[in-house]
């Protein structure tokens, strides 16, 4: 092959060449021998690991740190900071999970900070952390972190921070899961949940690292000026090179310069995906030495006879196999099949110096010398004094027109041909080695780029030297983004075209096409299918997105945005994430805040819980006078039952939370006129059904100097002790209220005390001795002395009674009917107390009459009937008229 002035790199080889024919190795044992004796070692080793229980093999293989280097027409200006901490996701396993995409949310948080220890602490409890899965579930490390960053990073100008700040906490769980999956067992039940969790999470952490580099360079080229133009090289007089001619090209050109972020970014990915193959191949060589196998048989051939002989190649050089059209030795083809295929791995990855180094490690390098012809020329020395060194290749189109050609060529490997088709930009060639979306995707993009910077060096430069033409269909399909997203959702290929369907491909797709409108529509419509709603680690992935979006003004639908924060509220909610829930509800609009806060607050019970929710709502701004006023209107406004038989019905668990959420509104005195409010709607609807135990909770919920706070309150705002119309009449209603419980509870005293603590006179003797006769006289006189007890008590008793009673009946200005006029009457409060003087009046006058006949107080009893008949009262309207209402 040409490779012009290539300048090969340095290995340290003595003094022999690398394009010299090899010398067979001195070794008394072939290396077929020597495999033959390695697989059965390995057999043993491996027999013996599944005996002793070695806790699984390295399915998910770390790899070694290193500076990838950035792949074709690369500027040098964009150095990429982007940290991976990924592994591989092309098993089987991990491609059937993402289809179905079925994932277990207690899975992806972290039960342990990463420190030093870390890795001995995992080491040493894998199947413990397997066996406690609840434990694991229960974990919120992760939502935590997230809302942490975001606290901690509220400026505009902190929002690539909080981008990397998210980038760290993915990663961090990301290393805990390959922690556990690398000493874990195949075999344990949990391991492919696992493993379909730690795929869902590099998946995220690679959406979010595109996120990073991509509208960190879009947001940097809006902000430059705009008044930048193409550098004149032709009236400029000096000589340009190719290189400096990309290096524009990228510079002033955004979509090129994305284009090849977007190559950067797949690259850097595969380079953490493909960690478990990189070492393998040296495994079966030990020596520099290319084809040692068909050497080693050309040197024995008519000296040692060899079963099934077969013509091979006479002669060692690179290109013998083809030009002969003889086979390599076998395993020679296995080593050659496998280093390709490790090679082309590298190039996937976008690491072109392993590549090398690879192909000098087995014996070829020579092939890594056709690597390096990639790289455009420049000569420093045209505009400097300094002499420096020139470097690229400066017939760099004599060799992309071989490379082009050796694609084409039907005789050499898949892999081969996959490499030279990317170097030389022949996409039909180069997609027969891709296999998964990312790789469809990669070699796209490469060879638009390829493409673009090709034309730009062709069309641009002053090389007086004639160009070497390429093929016309290298120019003849122009690329675009939206095109090759269109051909991903064709592919032949049935697992891309699935692949493309999946929610962070699709999203990965918008953001690379700065869709923002596609990717509030597409995540709408993942959140608002009922049936099959997106995994909680996702939403939660989408609402941070979200936020992402608004905060660099990109959001165009803001109502998608906000039905996504509502989707990830409501999770937090079902998940009891308490100390979350207030910072993300208050990014909603203002009546949104409202509601859902109130819906969160409806379930929590526990007081101090209560206080530390509503402190939180206080610290990120939510209106937790309207909130707290919300949830009581909520659970009362529940199921109301219906009225029960009897003068008292039981109290309910519904009942109970009805009576609990009086509490919410006591915590803040500046609400108590809400709380006498609220506390009075909640007593007439336990009235209505005769739930008169209920009612007494609530009214012991609150606070009895509540009605002196309004007062203070009042004078403090106004200056004056008026109470406004509002609060008057609820003070009213309140007290009318207190007015017939404490009747009711002054009757209930009055009947136990009437009919159950009367003493019991003895039982008269007859025939009875002198001794029994005095016993009994004693006993009655003591029956005499309770009775005359017992008859002053039941007249007080009496009294009280009835004096409460009438205090309902002759209530000033009449029991439940307002005073002063509202502004915002509340229609629904006037009829229930209009039903409510329909319901109690008569029972109260029934209980007043029961008193005083049962106490033979038969002249009051007449008189109570004058007072109802009065006009001045006109209780007649409603005690003799009593119709069958339903509470509503």
């Amino acid at each position: 092959m040409t490779t012009g002035k290539i300048k090969l790199f340095e290995v340290e080889r003595g003094s022999e060449s690398f394009l010299a024919t090899p010398e067979p190795r001195q070794a008394d044992i072939s290396r077929a021998s020597r495999r033959s004796l390695g697989l059965n070692l390995q057999k043993s080793l491996d027999v013996l690991d599944a005996a002793v229980g070695t806790p699984g093999s390295s399915v998910l293989r770390s790899i070694r740190k290193r500076d990838v280097r950035r792949s074709t027409f690369t500027p040098k200006y964009r150095r990429s900071d982007v940290s991976r901490f990924g592994d591989s996701l092309l098993a089987s396993s991990m491609t059937t999970d993402l289809v179905t995409m079925k994932i277990d949310d207690s899975l992806l948080e972290p039960t342990a900070k990463m420190s030093g220890s870390f890795q001995d602490m995992v080491s040493s409890n894998v199947t413990m952390l397997l066996d406690a899965d609840p434990a694991i579930a229960e974990s919120n490390d992760l939502y935590r972190d997230f809302h942490q960053a975001i606290r901690d990073r509220p400026a505009e100008h902190e929002i690539f921070g909080l981008l990397d700040a998210c980038i760290q906490i993915v990663s961090e769980r990301v290393q805990f899961l390959q922690s556990i999956v690398q000493k874990a067992a195949r075999g344990q039940p949990k391991f492919q949940r696992i493993l379909s969790s730690l795929n869902h999470l590099v998946l995220e952490q690679n959406t979010w690292e595109l996120i990073r580099t991509l509208y960190f360079d879009r947001l940097q080229s809006n902000l430059a000026s705009d008044s930048d133009t193409e550098m004149d090289v032709g009236l400029s007089g000096n000589f340009v090179s190719d290189k400096e001619i990309v290096d524009d090209l990228f510079k002033r050109e955004a979509s090129t310069r994305q284009n090849q972020l977007v190559i950067d970014w797949l690259e850097l990915c595969a380079a953490q995906q493909f960690a478990s193959k990189y070492e393998q191949v040296e495994f079966f060589s030990d020596n520099a030495v290319a084809w040692e196998n068909t050497l080693m048989q050309l040197h024995q051939k008519g000296k040692v006879s060899l079963n099934h002989e077969r013509p091979l190649v006479t002669e060692m050089d690179p290109d013998a196999p083809i030009r002969q059209n003889k086979p390599l030795a076998d395993l020679d083809k296995e080593d050659e099949a496998r280093l390709l295929n490790h090679v082309f791995t590298h190039l996937r990855a976008g690491q072109l110096i392993e590549a090398e180094d690879l192909c000098v490690k087995c014996g070829q390098a020579w092939r890594a010398a056709t690597l390096e012809g990639w790289r455009l020329y420049h000569d420093p020395n045209y505009n400097q004094s300094d002499r420096d060194e020139v470097e690229g290749n400066v017939c760099r189109d004599v060799w992309k027109d071989v490379c082009w050609k050796m694609s084409q060529d039907e005789r050499i490997h898949t892999c081969e041909k996959a490499i030279y088709a990317l170097l030389s930009g022949n996409l039909k060639a180069l997609l027969p080695a891709c296999v998964t979306w990312e790789d469809w995707l990669w070699a796209h993009y490469r060879v638009m780029v390829d493409a673009r910077s090709e034309q730009e060096v062709r069309t641009t430069t002053n090389s007086t030297r004639p160009q070497q033409q390429l093929p016309s269909i290298y120019w003849e399909k122009k690329l675009t983004p939206e095109m090759i997203f269109q051909e991903l959702q064709a592919s032949p290929l049935q697992s891309v075209r699935e692949q493309a369907l999946l929610p962070y491909y699709v999203i990965q797709k918008c953001i690379i096409l700065n869709d923002a409108d596609s990717l509030a529509q597409e995540m709408s419509a993942w959140i608002s299918d009922r049936e099959r709603r997106p995994p909680q680690q996702l939403v939660r992935f989408m609402a941070h997105l979200v936020l992402f979006l608004r905060t660099t003004g990109l959001e165009t639908k803001e109502e998608i945005g906000v039905s996504i924060l509502e989707a990830y509220v409501q999770d937090l909610i079902e998940a009891d994430h308490k100390d979350l829930v207030a910072f993300y509800v208050s990014l909603l609009p203002q009546e949104l805040q409202v509601h859902w806060y109130a819906k969160f607050l409806e379930a929590v019970r526990v007081r101090e819980d209560r206080e530390t929710c509503l402190a939180l709502a206080h610290e990120v701004g939510l209106d937790v006078q309207l909130i707290t006023k919300t949830v009581v209107e909520n659970i009362r406004s529940r199921h109301v039952g219906v009225m029960q038989d009897g003068l008292d019905a039981a109290t309910s668990e519904e009942d109970r939370l009805k009576i609990e959420a009086i509490d919410w509104l006591v915590f803040d005195e500046s609400q108590r006129a809400e709380t006498i409010r609220q506390a009075n709607a909640v007593t007439r609807t336990f009235l209505a059904i005769k739930k008169h135990a209920a009612a007494r909770e609530v009214f012991h919920k609150v606070p009895s100097d509540s009605v002196s706070i309004i007062i203070r309150q009042t004078e403090l705002e106004t200056g004056a002790t008026d109470l406004s119309a509002e609060d008057d009449n609820a003070i009213r209603e309140f007290l009318c209220l207190q007015a017939y419980l404490d009747a009711q509870d002054s009757f209930n005293d009055w009947f136990q005390h009437f009919h159950h603590n009367k003493p019991t006179a003895p039982s008269p003797l007859e025939g009875a001795t002198f001794t029994d006769q005095v016993a009994y006289e004693h006993r009655a006189s003591q029956y005499e002395d309770e009775r005359q007890r017992w008859v002053q008590s039941i007249k007080l008793q009496t009294r009280a009674t009835v004096d409460r009673l009438y205090n309902v009946l002759l209530f000033t200005e009449g029991w439940m009917v307002d005073q002063r006029t509202e502004e915002n009457s509340d229609a629904s409060r006037h009829l229930q107390m209009e039903l409510l003087r329909q319901l109690c009046l008569p029972f109260v006058a029934c209980l007043l009459h029961t008193v005083l006949h049962s106490t033979s107080q038969y002249r009051e009893c007449l008189q109570l009937a004058d007072v109802i008949a009065s006009e001045q009262h006109q209780l007649y309207k409603i005690v003799l008229y009593l119709p069958r209402t339903i509470w509503r």
